[in-house]
């Protein structure tokens, strides 16, 4: 038996087949970073396997020690409430461990970027280029301040503005972002999805960005993901982390 925690991955889930297939190819980028590692992927709605299911297979194997790890960009109420609830609920002898969600992380703000220059933005003109950081949104105040931090401090590597915008549940939308950016008088927008998968936000926030000159993917599979990946685990398998069910 393995000396590590299982990573167990937990996606939100989506009717939209992309999204899962993102999850399923970024766990698979993990195992090949850290192949003596046991990665299993788990998710809250939509797709099989459910977290529940997932943990009902691992403590049947023998498996004692998990990490689970929410597959987010920021902490809000699937990390503080819906996560928990279904980790708590696990088979009796299971030591679960929740990590912490993938942002903010400056590995995250330099996959954007990437993602920018492979949509066609040249680095040169990066000063002159105004970015909309367009995220899924949320009702959480922690989120939102969490989002517009973020584009504060890419906005100090150089950029002309970096503005936050939101697909749902926050103002401003990424529309009234590439507007106020196109006001402020910078030459380029370009717009950066900070989301991990396709679905129906991010596709909101695509038709929003009808009016920007570049518009980037999905962070996705990235490297960078997969390393913060991996950083959460490392840092939630320390003893100092609390065990729910333990």
């Amino acid at each position: 038996m393995s000396l590590h925690p299982v990573l167990l991955v937990v996606a939100h889930g989506s009717r939209d087949p992309r999204h899962a297939a993102t999850v399923h190819a970024l766990v698979r980028r993990v195992r090949a970073a850290r192949p003596q590692l046991r990665v299993e992927t788990g998710f809250l709605d939509f797709n099989v396997p459910s977290v529940p299911g997932v943990l009902e297979s691992l403590a049947a194997d023998g498996v004692r020690d998990v990490v689970a790890l929410p597959l987010l960009l920021t902490r809000a109420f699937h990390a503080k409430a819906d996560i928990p609830a279904v980790l708590r609920q696990a088979p009796p002898g299971l030591r679960i461990r929740q990590a912490g969600v993938l942002g903010p992380s400056p590995l995250l703000t330099a996959a954007l970027e990437r993602r920018l220059y492979e949509a066609g933005l040249g680095p040169a003109g990066k000063s002159s280029t105004g970015v909309v950081l367009a995220s899924a949104g949320s009702s959480d105040p922690e989120a939102i301040a969490v989002i517009a931090d973020i584009a504060r401090e890419w906005w100090r590597t150089g950029w002309c503005a970096v503005r936050p915008a939101f697909a749902s549940a926050s103002l401003p939308r990424t529309e009234d972002a590439v507007r106020e950016l196109r006001e402020l008088g910078c030459a380029r927008v370009a717009v950066a999805p900070y989301v991990l998968a396709p679905g129906f936000l991010p596709d909101r926030i695509v038709r929003g960005a009808a009016g920007a000159d570049v518009v980037a993917d999905v962070l996705g599979a990235a490297p960078e993901v997969a390393r913060v990946l991996l950083e959460r685990y490392d840092a939630a398998r320390l003893p100092r982390v609390t065990a729910l069910g333990a």
